[in-house]
């Protein structure tokens, strides 16, 4: 019994690892794809930011005879933090604005999942600009609970 627990253990570690060296952030949420999205959706605009596009992945594939599992890219973005951001390190442009991904995964599980900022700090070698990161991982992280959970929309603003 004690090997499988320590075994468990590795394996959730690792498992963390391997995510999290990634740079995604990963939420798991009560709701449909669609629902998460449209909560993930509100969120953002009653916190000021602009919605640039909502892309369905799925439909897009139903179009031309495919299927996809329930996949849903917001993009999204506040110029005033992005272009700080642009502004320590012009390179960073290629991932903003910011987007999140919304699917279903073969266990019929629901993620929400983002570029974590402070993996774009280092991909981007952007120097002084922990504050900036810091508060746009603060804000996905809020947005993206809120979007996923059972609270509702006007508690979670």
């Amino acid at each position: 019994m004690k090997k499988i627990i320590i075994l468990s253990s590795i394996l959730l570690f690792t498992s963390f690892l391997a995510n999290a060296s990634n740079g995604v952030v990963k939420h798991q949420s009560k709701y449909s794809v669609e629902e998460t999205a449209n909560r993930f959706e509100q969120l953002a605009i009653n916190k000021g930011m602009t919605i640039f596009t909502r892309i369905n992945h799925s439909q897009n594939a139903r179009n031309i005879n495919l299927e996809l599992r329930p996949t849903e890219v917001i993009i999204f973005g506040n110029p005033k933090i992005g272009t700080r951001l642009m502004q320590c390190n012009q390179n960073s442009a290629i991932d903003l604005p910011q987007k999140v991904l919304i699917s279903k995964d073969a266990s019929n599980k629901v993620w929400l999942s983002y570029n974590d900022p402070n993996y774009l700090i280092k991909r981007h070698d952007i120097k002084d600009c922990d504050g900036v990161a810091n508060k746009i991982s603060s804000v996905l992280n809020k947005l993206s609970q809120d979007a996923t959970s059972q609270t509702t929309l006007i508690n979670s603003i």
